[in-house]
């Protein structure tokens, strides 16, 4: 110490202090008051900050009030240097956090607005997060003078032998980064793999994809393993799609009247019921003699996947009780073994409501 302490010097100590915990208390509220404006915004990314900020503002402004009050004070030259290296390592510490907590939630505000959905690609967020607390860590051991020379080295050996335990986690890894930077799935999109498993992506994090399926089950998939699988993405390249109803009508029917009858029924349809696409023009097309029936394709458009169950339910009902109010017959084929005695005569097919003829 170089002189003795006075009470002037508690006195100076104590208003540092005091301006330090009043600055903090002044910052926070503002800072609140800030987050509530920034929530009427639509831009996601104020809430972030705003929210990061009120964490490193007020332990800036009380590691200032402490660094204040240790200058005022006659401390001896170790003790000064100490406390000015945990007042510095603290303020990193503080501003490391808040940063990670801003950068990982602008990352995450950015892949919610392209891909659309509530979810978030975690690895990314995962992957910014650990990056930008490494590098304050690293601040953090050159401030208390620490070389950080010979740990980077370490880490660059000591990261080969780790790259080759870890084969399937990195391959799983660089799987999952490549899947998001090709923009071949999403988090949001409905896919179905070769292997059967189909579902909405929730997630996709350093590791693996997590699906949830139309019966809400949670199918987990590897990286490597979606990124080697033949899939279909029936939300790209665009989220609409089209589903095909087969039909069938007697031969004895009015192609046109059926055609015009089909037609009245899908503008009903795809006007009242919730998911179908009205401007989405449809279509019907004959292709099949068929044994018994004259065959045709309803070609329907959709909002998503999942809407095509509802609209398939309700023009199939609708379509089949407008066929039996306009007297259209949907026949029904049938199988008929006639027995003649000492053999068994040929089955032949016919439609429902003939009549066999026997011996």
């Amino acid at each position: 110490m170089n002189r003795a302490l006075t009470v002037d010097d508690l006195v100076l100590a104590g208003i540092a202090l005091a301006a330090g915990l009043l600055l903090a208390f002044l910052s926070r509220g503002m800072l609140r008051w800030l987050a509530r404006h920034a929530k009427r915004t639509r831009w996601s990314g104020d809430d972030v900050i705003v929210d990061a900020l009120r964490t490193v503002v007020p332990w800036a402004a009380l590691a200032g009030g402490a660094a204040a009050a240790a200058a005022v004070l006659p401390l001896t030259r170790t003790v000064q240097h100490h406390t000015d290296q945990f007042l510095k390592v603290l303020l990193i510490f503080a501003v490391t956090v808040s940063a990670a907590r801003v950068i990982a939630g602008l990352v995450q505000s950015v892949t919610q607005s392209r891909s659309g959905v509530a979810g978030s690609a975690t690895i990314f967020v995962n992957i910014t997060r650990v990056l930008v607390l490494a590098i304050g860590f690293l601040v953090m051991l050159q401030t208390l003078g620490i070389s950080i020379a010979p740990l980077l080295t370490a880490l660059g050996v000591g990261g080969l032998a780790v790259a080759l335990a870890l084969q399937d986690t990195l391959a799983n890894l660089f799987a999952g980064i490549h899947i998001l930077a090709s923009k071949t799935v999403q988090p949001g999109d409905y896919i179905q793999l070769s292997s059967g498993e189909e579902g909405y992506v929730v997630d996709i994090n350093w590791r693996q994809t997590t699906v949830r399926q139309l019966s809400n089950n949670l199918v987990v998939i590897p990286n490597g393993q979606l990124a080697k699988t033949n899939m279909t993405n029936y939300t790209r390249p665009e989220q609409q799609l089209t589903v095909l109803v087969q039909v069938g009508v007697g031969y004895d029917s009015d192609l046109d009247h059926v055609e015009r009858v089909t037609h009245e029924v899908i503008a009903e349809t795809m006007t009242e019921i919730t998911g179908a696409v009205p401007d989405h023009e449809p279509a019907i097309r004959f292709h099949t003699f068929g044994d018994s029936r004259i065959g045709f394709t309803v070609i329907l458009g959709v909002g998503e996947f999942s809407d095509q169950f509802r609209i398939k339910h309700e023009f199939v009902k609708r379509l089949h009780r407008r066929y039996r109010e306009e007297g259209i017959r949907i026949p029904a084929p049938a199988r008929t073994v006639a027995l003649q005695q000492g053999a068994v005569v040929i089955p032949q097919q016919r439609t429902a409501g003939e009549v066999p003829v026997t011996d």
